[in-house]
């Protein structure tokens, strides 16, 4: 079956950096796409970034664009285990929320940021920046 299980949050000081990991198994990671979004309390979850794995094209959100970049290992061969990473630099506070991995076989082209788009999620990794 699918698993997405984040890893990496954790707190830090504002213009910190932080990794996040996906750890993705049970499906053919070479054609999906894979995606970080983001809900901070009381707010709508925010498309972070996206990666289409069969190309390694990246999408990223006006907020992060810049500051954050998303990768995808791909060397597992069988496909057993496959992970997706975020490097977060010069984080703010306003970038503390709980951040999520999503996965997706078909997306729809300009859909990348799309949160109910995304079939497959993680349970999430919290992120807190303080000031």
């Amino acid at each position: 079956r699918v698993q997405l299980v984040e890893s990496g949050g954790g707190s830090v000081q504002a213009g910190g950096s932080l990794r996040l990991s996906c750890a993705a198994s049970g499906f053919t990671f070479s054609r999906y796409s894979v995606a970080w979004f983001r809900q901070a309390p009381g707010k709508a979850r925010e498309a972070v970034a996206s990666i289409w794995i069969p190309g390694l094209n990246t999408r990223y959100g006006s907020r992060v664009a810049g500051r954050f970049t998303i990768s995808a290992d791909t060397i597992s061969a069988d496909n057993r285990e496959n992970t997706v990473y975020l490097q977060m630099n010069s984080l703010m506070p306003e970038d503390t929320a709980i951040y999520y991995c999503a996965a997706v076989r078909f997306l729809r082209i300009g859909a990348e940021l799309q949160p109910r788009e995304y079939d497959y999620w993680g349970q999430g990794t919290q992120v807190t920046v303080s000031s």
